[in-house]
């Protein structure tokens, strides 16, 4: 209901009635002046006068009313210990595919290898549980789903190139602004889900001596509107996910690869495996070639770009 209050405001430039507010959505005044009051507490500026109610301003939250198409698939935390953890105990229980968990903040944000995501109010965190129709073998593909996408809002909303790394990390020039962490719960030859985590440094500040982590705040000088970039995402990632299997998806990546054709270091399960990244395969393994021309496959592992 919120939402639809909302929505009804900000389609009026001047004051709307509670009498009207309340004949078009079919609940009583008294419903309204809650509803308002609750949105007052969340920070929007709503004025009141003997002529109705007037939207002077919003938030920059990422609430569920404020994606009206979505709004019954979010589950929204001011803060949270991981959207990831989340996502996961919803996923068990059967949530439907397109179910979202997005946090303001998290205090045990994590990335690949559990390590630690620092997730400051500013950022966009959220999880995606998705149930691909695909063999648990092309599962990698969807990290570089998720990564084409992130760039591609970037591009079009920014105005910034963003790059890529293997496997799952957005840069802009050369600086991580995006992380993306893929969990599959699978059987043999089935895949029950697949959980994206996203992580982006939005409108944080990353300190000057931090010459390996950006934020889009930083990169473009001016904050951005997390409700826009988190709605366009979510628009790219479903488009994307139309092409998963689709041998454009992997020829997208490659346009915007920060690792093909670059000398890298992968630390693999506790091996080390140098070579020159060449090429990614169907599943979105990376192929590297060695110093002796033998070819090896890498499927997860950390990549680190060695200096030419």
């Amino acid at each position: 209901m919120k939402g639809q209050i909302l929505k009804a405001l900000r389609e009026r430039s001047d004051y709307l009635s509670g009498e009207t507010l309340s004949e078009q959505l079919g609940i009583s005044r008294v419903s309204i002046w809650k509803h308002i009051r609750s949105l007052k507490k969340d920070g929007y500026v709503i004025e009141a006068s003997p002529r109705g109610y007037r939207l002077v301003s919003s938030p920059d939250l990422l609430l569920p009313y404020e994606f009206p198409d979505l709004e019954q698939r979010i589950h929204y935390f001011p803060e949270i210990g991981s959207t990831m953890d989340a996502a996961r105990e919803l996923a068990k229980k059967g949530a439907e595919e397109g179910t979202i968990v997005i946090a303001e903040a998290q205090t045990h944000g994590r990335g690949r290898l559990s390590r630690e995501w620092l997730s400051p109010e500013g950022g966009i965190y959220f999880t995606l549980v998705l149930r691909p129709r695909i063999s648990p073998a092309y599962a990698p593909r969807i990290n570089l789903m998720a990564s084409v996408a992130v760039a591609a809002t970037i591009k079009k909303l920014c105005g910034l190139k963003a790059e890529l790394k293997w496997p799952n990390d957005v840069l802009i020039e050369g600086r991580k602004v995006c992380g993306i962490l893929a969990e599959m719960d699978a059987e043999t030859d089935v895949v029950n889900f697949v959980n994206v985590g996203i992580g982006i440094n939005a409108n944080t500040s990353v300190p000057q001596f931090e010459k390996t982590v950006t934020s889009l705040k930083d990169a473009l000088g001016r904050e951005i509107s997390r409700k826009e970039f988190l709605s366009a995402l979510l628009v790219e990632i479903e488009r994307r996910q139309a092409l998963l299997m689709e041998a454009d998806l992997l020829e997208e990546w490659k346009k915007l690869s920060a690792t093909l054709n670059k000398d890298v270091r992968i630390m693999s399960l506790g091996e080390e495996v140098i070579g020159q990244a060449i090429d990614i395969d169907a599943t979105g393994a990376l192929i590297l070639k060695g110093q002796d021309g033998s070819l090896r496959t890498v499927l997860v592992g950390d990549c680190i770009h060695l200096r030419e």
